[in-house]
């Protein structure tokens, strides 16, 4: 688990192939290399790996073809700099929100906007993304915790603000339009969706499409409302 404030801007030493597996080293600067653990989870531009092995410098991790298919690391580079945040404590302040380190889908950097000292950033996403961005929820991009402020669900985008903090501590600000990012929803909406999607219904409309039921249909269902009051 991981609150989505990196520690530390690491860097890709190498990737080795190992059949259909990548073993992956990366360098690192703040984080202390001595402190950790075989077997704990890091999340490198928020995807949680699981630590290998370790130098004075360095650690590796391996990633399989599951996530090579679901994530940008299919597009890194020996060289390029990476988001890095060790797992959560218990009784560490939760300063972001909760992250899994489960992409969700990889969306797309759609353009950036300088206002004063912000950052204002859109972003495309998928459709199994989209659904669960929510105006002033949050978003994981790359790791980095952000809340979002607006959406455009015809475009599916969405648009998040760098402040200066943000944009010392991430790449974001640096990023180009074009490129790919590893987004991951808020684990709440995730869990509203799958138990809200129980109550989903099979209706005809007069085309014969599904008609989801409504919230006082539900409350009608399980007798919270009369048939004859209102909304």
């Amino acid at each position: 688990m991981f609150t989505g404030l990196i520690e530390d801007i690491g860097r890709i030493a190498r990737m080795d192939r190992s059949g259909s597996n990548f073993r992956v080293t990366v360098a690192v600067d703040a984080i202390d290399t001595a402190t950790l653990k075989l077997g704990e989870s890091i999340a490198v531009n928020g995807v949680c790996y699981t630590v290998v092995g370790w130098d004075g410098g360095s650690f590796d991790f391996e990633a399989s073809p599951e996530t090579l298919s679901r994530t940008t690391l299919v597009d890194a580079r020996a060289g390029q700099p990476v988001h890095l945040e060790r797992a959560m404590a218990v009784g560490d302040r939760l300063g972001g929100h909760i992250v899994q380190g489960h992409v969700d889908g990889v969306g797309k950097l759609v353009s950036v906007e300088v206002d004063g000292n912000a950052w204002h950033l859109t972003l495309w996403a998928p459709p199994e993304v989209a659904r669960m961005v929510v105006e002033k929820g949050s978003i994981a991009v790359d790791g980095v915790s952000l809340t979002v402020n607006a959406v455009d669900d015809a475009r599916s985008t969405f648009r998040v603000t760098i402040v200066p903090h943000t944009s010392h501590k991430t790449l974001l600000t640096s990023l180009t339009p074009g490129v790919r990012v590893n987004l991951e929803s808020d684990i709440i909406g995730k869990y509203v969706e799958r138990l809200v999607g129980g109550y989903t219904a099979r209706g005809e409309s007069p085309q014969g499409a599904a008609r989801p039921l409504s919230l006082q249909d539900i409350l009608l269902k399980h007798g919270y409302m009369g048939s004859d009051e209102g909304m």
